[in-house]
């Protein structure tokens, strides 16, 4: 199976993302960059120097709906004609810019995040809106959980890795143990678990972090020989990058523990503690840590939880 990787650039902090061209048929992309003109260029050389060009492609399977990773799938789908789309069924990211509804501005205002603050954060990723084309729920099929995306001469398992969002999927070619994993694992950075409604009941919110864990280990139980990830270089040594990730997580619990008061905190105040002077698109990611990490010592009874009004209060045990 040709697994090519292509280079897309992107506006954001993270640098260029991985979309990845199975080169059989049916000719697939599995990501496919934000919605710019550099993105475009980028998208079509690389696949011109592979042998194909738009027209060929006929799937464009998202590993998550963030704009990075699938602002171009309408465009793609389009120009292609016959491309059929997959993704998730608990993403939300291709549908509607986040932070605009009731379900994602509670999850702020719980995490004790100022009105004034929710604000900027909402106008800042409508911002983020011209990256990404949105889709109808008619105009995609699910990915599902251990199903295959079938190929001339092999497959690709569906594994759904749940953590830096609630429907971040991994793809596995269990004849070599070869796993595209999109930001599930990444070489030289820690995912970071993205704050979300949870998909089941939107009135609570997605353990990002404590699902993101279990995804390591379901990923661990493939022994994978190589990971191609959505940043950066693909990963040779997975279980040391594994063992890297826990002891990551272990450190950042014992900071976030250190950082809550007797008379108790909210994730917004740690999150500022954690990472002062942070602006832009960083202020929601260092919430969505502070949560998760918070989450993750409550649930492992590190620490104790209150409601203050609509504020949930951390406090230690």
């Amino acid at each position: 199976m040709r697994i090519i990787r292509i280079k897309v650039p992107t506006p954001f902090y993270i640098g260029p993302v991985n979309v990845y061209l199975i080169a059989e048929d049916p000719i697939t992309i599995i990501d496919t960059g934000p919605k710019t003109k550099e993105a475009v260029v980028a998208l079509k050389d690389g696949l011109r120097a592979a042998g194909f060009k738009v027209s060929d492609i006929r799937r464009i399977v998202l590993t998550h709906a963030h704009e990075d990773h699938c602002g171009l799938a309408r465009s793609v789908r389009d120009e292609a004609k016959n491309a059929e789309v997959f993704v998730h069924e608990w993403e939300t990211g291709h549908r509607h810019s986040r932070l605009e509804h009731d379900e994602h501005k509670s999850l702020l205002v719980r995490a004790g995040v100022p009105d004034d603050e929710i604000a900027a954060l909402r106008r800042m990723y409508m911002g983020m809106r011209q990256y990404a084309d949105a889709f109808a729920e008619h105009e995609y099929s699910p990915l599902l959980d251990n199903g295959e995306l079938q190929f001339e001469t092999g497959s690709l398992r569906i594994v759904h890795t749940p953590g830096h969002t609630p429907g971040s999927c991994s793809f596995i070619r269990e004849a070599d143990r070869t796993v595209i994993a999109g930001d599930c694992i990444l070489k030289r950075i820690t995912p970071n678990p993205v704050l979300s409604p949870d998909p089941i009941d939107p009135s609570k919110r997605f353990p990002s972090l404590a699902e993101y864990l279990v995804s390591l280990a379901r990923l661990r139980s493939f022994a994978p020989t190589l990971v191609y990830g959505g940043h950066g270089d693909e990963v040779n040594d997975y279980d040391e990058l594994f063992n890297r990730y826990i002891r990551a997580v272990q450190e950042r619990q014992s900071q976030v523990i250190k950082l809550v008061p007797k008379e108790g905190t909210t994730a917004w105040e740690v999150a500022q503690k954690m990472f002062p002077g942070t602006d832009d698109v960083h202020r929601f990611l260092a919430v969505s840590e502070a949560v998760a990490h918070l989450d993750l010592a409550h649930s492992e009874g590190k620490l104790g939880y209150e409601v203050s009004g609509p504020t949930e209060v951390y406090k230690p045990l």
